[in-house]
């Protein structure tokens, strides 16, 4: 009598794992492409892990502390390999929602991986999307690339500046040159007065007007 309780229990325990039972989620495994050579087979063994890493998981959630592998069911197990599960709450008599197991699942994904040596394309939770890499430390501190940053920045500032001081000492030395050339062509200038080319006035070099010299200053002194 009590043996044919327990298989009613285990039955009706199992009739909540079903494909089409409320919560409930599948998953599709892809050992041998995943590993090659190296594949291990599924089995009772495989099977008692899983429920395992999912009550594991399932134990990080508020208020579900007390699940056991044994609230953990299977069912539609297949050969290439995939089937569903439930978790569910003995003391209630009903699954867990699926909120509180997908939760559970997506923070313990690597974890869960892991122990099956496959990742996220390779062990798939159909109801539950693939949770994002953790972001990888850069191998050089932030604060090393920031100085550098910075680094480069003055360097290029000092530079900018030298040059543009090198720019205006030479344009600066080109203008007296510039002025001296304006003189000389000022001084080369013949002028003319009507008609007649005159030699300008002189007076760096002491020129003196024929027109207004005296008889003595004409006579060449002995």
């Amino acid at each position: 009598m009590r043996q044919n309780n327990s298989i009613t229990q285990e039955r009706a325990r199992r009739s909540k794992a079903e494909a089409d039972a409320e919560n409930a989620f599948k998953v599709r495994l892809s050992i041998r492409t995943a590993l090659g050579d190296k594949a291990y087979v599924w089995d009772t063994n495989e099977e008692y892990l899983f429920k395992a890493m999912v009550a594991f998981s399932m134990r990080k959630v508020p208020n579900r502390e007390t699940t056991e592998i044994s609230h953990v069911l299977l069912c539609n197990v297949t050969q290439r390999v995939s089937f569903w599960f439930v978790v569910t709450d003995p003391s209630k008599n009903h699954t867990l929602p699926a909120v509180e197991i997908e939760s559970a699942i997506r923070m313990n994904r690597n974890r869960i991986n892991n122990a099956f040596f496959l990742n996220d394309q390779s062990l798939e939770f159909l109801k539950i999307p693939t949770t994002l890499a953790p972001p990888t430390d850069p191998s050089v501190p932030i604060w090393i690339i920031i100085f550098g940053v910075i680094f480069c920045i003055v360097i290029v500032a000092v530079v900018l500046l030298i040059l543009s001081g090198i720019r205006e000492r030479r344009r600066k030395s080109k203008e007296p040159s510039e002025a001296d050339d304006t003189e000389d062509k000022c001084e080369n200038t013949i002028t003319i007065e009507n008609g007649i080319p005159c030699d300008p006035l002189d007076t760096k070099g002491g020129h003196i007007n024929d027109a207004f010299m005296t008889e003595d200053e004409r006579l060449t002194p002995l």
